[in-house]
């Protein structure tokens, strides 16, 4: 293709439904003490304009979930389908998955230092990754990288793209991967632990920059993290990951409001409260997350679950033989037998 601007292409029309459309997706990595499943038949949708968290502690497979969306995993086996905009992409051949990632899908890391080549200005950078999509010329491609460079809010642009990473802040050189991953204007974002290590207001910066182009071009958006208050400021559905499993997937207020996995609700409980007493220490999840080695029969939660330490022996023999799945009401289905909200069957 030698078109001279992004407008001249011509998109694949959208499918109906989800653009993105997960289904019992499962990632197994061997090792030497036998194979590690790191996401466990997870199952989840994405529409267009909307933007999922998920959400859970390290380990959990947040982010080996969304290394298989983009197909990057090469050492691990992975099974069930990732459909997006009604193309499968597991099995897909590695040439065409390098079409599809930057131009239909993009996913911005948490490290951009470590994203970013030293040797090379962004600008070459960014303007490289609209050649190699869109085979655009050098002129073309450099225009398109000051304009992404303008579109996420970095000043000067046309000086700035002649600079190499190292003289960009942290904050900065995460708006140039937000710049890098747009500029082929995309239908799904990534983001994976986009604010990690900036302060409060350049987290608040990023967030608010992703919000307003996903608002601007109607992407639909993952947002993998650990930090509820992220999920709560720019999620519409959050999915809550633990052990690799689903433990509970809701509309983002139905969750803060009414969580029905004891493990949302410890989450949520760990986080420090305005109206907390100073002498009260924080409430920690007591025990580990569990061996992906020797996955627990039954629901990975219960050797922490402190709703089952105060159950019945029947309770507690259920929970630690049969795996429960993720199930309930239209939009708020949850993996527990003994779910805290109403309306759901046990």
């Amino acid at each position: 293709m030698t078109s001279t601007s992004t407008s001249t292409s011509t998109p694949p029309s959208p499918s109906p439904g989800p653009l993105l459309r997960v289904r019992d997706l499962s990632v197994v990595f061997p090792t030497r003490h036998g194979p590690v499943r790191a996401v466990d038949g997870l199952s989840f949708d994405v529409p267009r304009g909307r933007t999922l968290g998920i959400v859970g502690e390290s380990g959990s497979g947040k982010s080996v979930t969304s290394m298989a969306v983009m197909g990057l995993h090469t050492a691990a086996e992975v099974s069930g389908s990732v459909n997006l905009d009604g193309r499968e992409l597991v099995g897909l051949p590695e040439r065409e998955l390098n079409r599809l990632r930057g131009r239909r899908m993009a996913m911005i890391f948490q490290d951009p230092l470590s994203s970013l080549h030293p040797y090379y200005t962004v600008g070459e950078q960014i303007a490289e990754h609209h050649r190699v999509h869109f085979g655009s010329r050098r002129a073309v491609a450099r225009r398109r990288a000051v304009d992404a460079l303008a579109e996420v809010g970095i000043p000067e642009p046309r000086r700035r793209a002649g600079e190499y990473p190292h003289q960009f802040s942290g904050g900065m050189r995460q708006r140039v991967m937000i710049a890098m991953a747009l500029v082929c204007e995309p239908d799904l974002l990534i983001a994976d632990e986009p604010t990690t290590a900036l302060d409060v207001t350049v987290q608040a910066q990023i967030l608010e920059l992703i919000a307003r182009v996903q608002q601007d071009r109607g992407l639909a958006v993952v947002m993998i993290t650990h930090d509820l208050g992220v999920v709560a400021r720019v999620a519409h559905e959050v999915l809550v990951m633990y052990g690799g499993r689903a433990a509970e997937r809701a509309p983002v207020d139905d969750l803060f409001a009414a969580p029905a996995h004891p493990y949302t609700r410890a989450l949520l409980d760990s986080l420090p409260r305005l109206d907390d007493r100073d002498d009260l220490p924080l409430r920690a999840i007591p025990g580990s997350p569990p061996s992906l080695l020797e996955p627990a029969p039954g629901c990975a939660f219960a050797p922490r679950c402190p709703r089952l330490a105060a159950g019945t022996g029947g309770e507690r023999e259920r929970c630690a033989s049969e795996r429960p799945l993720l199930a309930g009401p239209s939009g708020r289905p949850v993996a527990c037998h003994f779910p805290a909200y109403e309306g759901v069957a046990s």
